[in-house]
């Protein structure tokens, strides 16, 4: 097996452990809670709750940012949600786009898919559906989405420029991502950029912050833009588990610095093109074929 191939099994055998827990048992044991924050998952959750849409069953509280709060999501957009979890963002992504629009999450671990599924069925949103995939090889065809988003969920994949292509192919014309991930500003040490666990919890993965949005211009977006910044600590009692407590102070001291980054780009086209596009797949959808007998 390669190396990529066992990081995503690592991930999924990770997440699917998690979604089996939920939230409040998997933030019993993270930061802020009172028994030590012994996983990692956590540490950089952004509070969904007084967002509009927001369904407190499908927040699993793994995210890193509140990226469809920036994704400026019209009324009949089509949404693809990319690391769609138990639902949470497509569900605010939903509110977002209204019952004309159309929401797809995409995730590999089929155990969130599953309660992404159930979720959406108690809620009643024919327009919301899950596919299970990597999301290095979206299950979409081209020109689909009007608008992307994903939340602390590129760090998870060893390929980080397959994922960003994969986005530039899926998106229409003129359409736009906005993503909350995890980026880096100097090296981690070896010891926790070389754990399992930490890879799983989104730190590991993370790549400098400079790579992340060079990628995103060499695979031809526009318009790139950081919509919001902040910086994560890792608790000692996380690190503790890696490193010395002279290593933790001089972590804790130095110049490397762990950012949750929400980033805007945009794919090069026009509001007209877009429009010409989605006319042309109409028209092919319900265009007669003499051997059909309709014409």
């Amino acid at each position: 097996m390669n190396k990529e191939q066992e990081l995503k099994d690592i991930v999924k055998e990770r997440y699917a452990k998690i979604a089996e827990q939920g939230k409040a048992e998997n933030a019993s044991s993270c930061c802020g809670a009172t028994t030590p924050s012994n996983k990692v998952y956590n540490i950089m959750m952004d509070d969904y709750s007084e967002t509009s849409g927001y369904i407190e069953d499908a927040d699993l509280g793994l995210g890193c940012g509140l990226p469809t709060q920036f994704a400026q999501i019209k009324k009949g957009d089509v949404v693809i949600d990319l690391g769609s979890g138990a639902g949470n963002d497509c569900f605010v992504a939903r509110h977002e786009t209204g019952s004309e629009g159309k929401v797809i999450g995409i995730d590999f671990t089929p155990i969130m898919i599953q309660k992404a599924r159930t979720n959406a069925e108690k809620l009643g949103y024919n327009n919301v559906e899950f596919r299970e995939g990597d999301i290095d090889a979206m299950p979409v065809s081209d020109n689909v989405a009007d608008v992307i988003v994903s939340n602390c969920v590129l760090n998870l994949v060893p390929n980080k420029g397959k994922v960003i292509s994969e986005i530039h192919r899926v998106l229409k014309p003129g359409g736009h991502f906005s993503i909350s991930d995890i980026v880096l500003v100097g090296e981690l040490p070896d010891a926790l950029r070389e754990d399992a666990e930490m890879y799983a919890g989104c730190v590991a993965g993370a790549i400098q912050k400079e790579s992340y949005l060079k990628l995103i211009k060499d695979n031809g977006f526009q318009n790139i833009k950081i919509q919001k910044e902040k910086t994560i600590s890792i608790p000692d009692d996380i690190l503790i588990k890696y490193l010395s407590q002279e290593e933790i102070n001089a972590f804790n001291t130095g110049a490397t610095g762990i950012f949750s980054i929400t980033v805007y780009a945009e794919k090069q086209g026009t509001s007209q093109e877009k429009t010409t596009l989605e006319f042309s797949e109409l028209q092919a959808t319900n265009s007669c074929k003499p051997e059909s007998g309709c014409c």
